[in-house]
């Protein structure tokens, strides 16, 4: 059963949908009410379909009340308006509309706040009209993108749950871990002591004074000055420099990092209460990846500061990553049996070595990133072969992907999310070097954007199933938690604090660590069952319990 949510002037329509189509009567209830109503409803599991999940979920949190499953329309009309494997109807065919606008930011319900209190009584009565929506998607789904859209929407129940408990963080640790580091705190506008020192290493041994190190161009022109013909500061090209600024040089860059990205600044601006909130955007890469909003860099936390995530008193993190996730991802895709078995036994790489592909494990894995990620030159260029002749259903189907994109043809994932076409100029570079009498310049540009796009969409069927398995894996845990949790509230039972593309962080009552643990694994079971069948793939995970997130590897 689905129910559709429909926001009134002063109320909320609630419209029931059986899997047959057929529409009830709608229910109205307050605005007041429609926590309780939602409440009540639950016990039969029905699939609540609203406009976006970041307008009605966070208030219902804040009133005690979950909900199993959704249908997020915003997020759904973005996948179909853009797959190529829909069903009898595409919403490709329509005009842009309302549907089409991007997801909503989750905001927390202020305390004492009425739930559902709309201020713009004109935008709710004139908002398009999410039966007719729902009915559009309905003839627009496969079953697999109607798997697709189900996974998709449960990360947006997800990524609100999230952002409503909150990672565990103590400020005074982490203060502590940046002043171990950096050294004290200094004065707005000033470096730290330690990036200070750092930064009079790199001017003496550059003869350059007046080097501000965090001007990536003012420190390319000392290093050339200085004789050492780079073309840029990355660490990887400076990596390969014999000079004595260089070791200053690339601690400066790390430690500039560190106090960019989740310095004092952000410690002040991001950590309230005891929690850090993740802000993230399900959907909000095109493969499928998620994004995160504002300053808060919910899908980057460097192994400095991990430390400061810390689990409540009685509580412990359950930390799980799943390993060499997107090679499996390809093994799976692609029918490669051979590919499949090598990592059977837990280490991919190194089973790649056992079947004589490779020499090492160094190699297996320089290989497989060229394969997966269009790097043909250098030492995976010349390990590609051994791997192609090794595993040629997995090589050929990247292969296929990456010469489509070169065409300017879009892919698709596993359960249908397509890949974007290149933009106009791109189509209009392949037209001009295409041309009679076009210049070898002109040919060269247009080989290099064909080339480009290709080890994109190389990739994008990787990674975008990739995605799939990991919003698969997520559902799987969320509901598992749940039932682990009984009628516990989020915050008094085992549930998700952080994600970080293959990788989760639960946060739980230490008498439940051993339960989620075990529950963890079978989820990722689970999910490759889901999609691949009886496929024998495996996706084995790193499980760690732990007191705080720096320990877990």
């Amino acid at each position: 059963m689905h129910l559709i949510v429909s926001a009134l002037v002063d109320a909320v329509s609630i419209t029931p949908v059986d899997d047959s189509g057929a529409i009830g009567g709608a229910t109205i209830v307050s605005r007041a009410g429609f926590g309780d109503a939602v409440r009540a409803h639950e016990a039969a599991r029905p699939r609540w379909v609203w406009d976006d999940t970041n307008n009605w979920y966070p208030a219902l949190l804040a009133a005690g009340v979950r909900v199993d499953r959704c249908h997020d329309l915003r997020l759904c009309r973005a996948i179909l308006r853009n797959t190529h494997a829909s069903g009898a109807f595409s919403p490709s065919e329509l005009p842009l509309d309302a549907w089409d606008a991007a997801p909503q930011e989750a905001v927390a319900a202020p305390a004492g706040a009425a739930l559902f209190e709309f201020d713009d009584h004109e935008a709710a009565a004139s908002a398009p009209d999410p039966l007719t929506e729902f009915q559009r998607q309905q003839a627009a789904t496969t079953p697999r993108l109607a798997l697709l859209l189900a996974a998709e929407s449960a990360g947006a129940l997800v990524a609100v749950e999230i952002r409503h408990a909150g990672l565990p963080w103590r400020a005074e640790i982490h203060n502590d871990l940046l002043t171990r580091t950096l050294g004290p705190r200094p004065r707005l506008g000033d470096r730290p002591v330690e990036m200070e020192r750092l930064a009079r290493e790199v001017r003496e041994a550059l003869d350059a004074p007046d080097l501000n190190p965090d001007s990536a161009a003012a420190t390319l022109k000392a290093l050339r000055r200085a004789g050492l013909m780079v073309n840029s500061t990355s660490k990887w090209e400076l990596s390969e420099v014999n000079h004595p600024a260089i070791a200053p040089l690339l601690e400066y860059k790390r430690l500039a990092r560190l106090m960019s990205a989740n310095g004092w600044h952000w410690l002040d601006t991001n950590v309230r209460d005891g929690r850090f909130y993740p802000d993230y955007v399900p959907g909000g890469v095109v493969t499928g990846r998620w994004s995160s909003r504002g300053g808060g860099g919910a899908l980057q936390l460097p192994r400095q500061i991990r430390a400061a995530v810390v689990a409540d008193p009685g509580w412990k993190l359950i930390v799980a990553d799943a390993s060499q996730l997107e090679p499996r991802i390809l093994a799976a895709i692609a029918a490669d049996r051979a590919m499949a078995a090598a990592g059977a036994s837990g280490d991919l790489y190194a089973g790649i070595v056992q079947v004589g592909a490779v020499t090492t494990r160094d190699e297996a894995k320089v290989a497989m990133l060229g394969a997966m990620y269009g790097a043909t030159t250098g030492e995976s260029g010349r390990l590609l072969p051994r791997l192609a002749r090794a595993f040629p259903r997995a090589l050929g189907l990247v292969e296929d992907a990456a010469r489509s994109g070169e065409r300017g043809d879009p892919v698709a994932t596993w359960l249908g999310r397509t890949s974007p076409v290149p933009a106009s100029d791109w189509h209009d570079a392949q037209s001009l070097a295409s041309a009679d009498g076009a210049s070898a310049a002109a040919q060269d540009r247009a080989r290099g954007a064909a080339r480009s796009w290709g080890r994109f969409t190389r990739n994008f069927v990787v990674q975008g199933t990739a995605a799939e398995w990991a919003l698969a894996w997520m559902a799987f845990i969320r509901s598992r938690l749940h039932a682990l949790g009984g009628e516990s509230p989020l915050m008094e039972s085992p549930h998700l604090a952080f994600f970080l593309h293959d990788e989760v962080v639960i946060h739980a009552p230490a008498e439940h660590a051993a339960a989620v643990d075990a529950l963890v694994r079978d989820s990722a079971e689970a999910a490759g069952q889901l999609l691949f069948a009886d496929f024998p793939v495996t996706f084995p995970l790193t499980v760690a319990v732990v007191d705080n997130y720096g320990e877990a590897k």
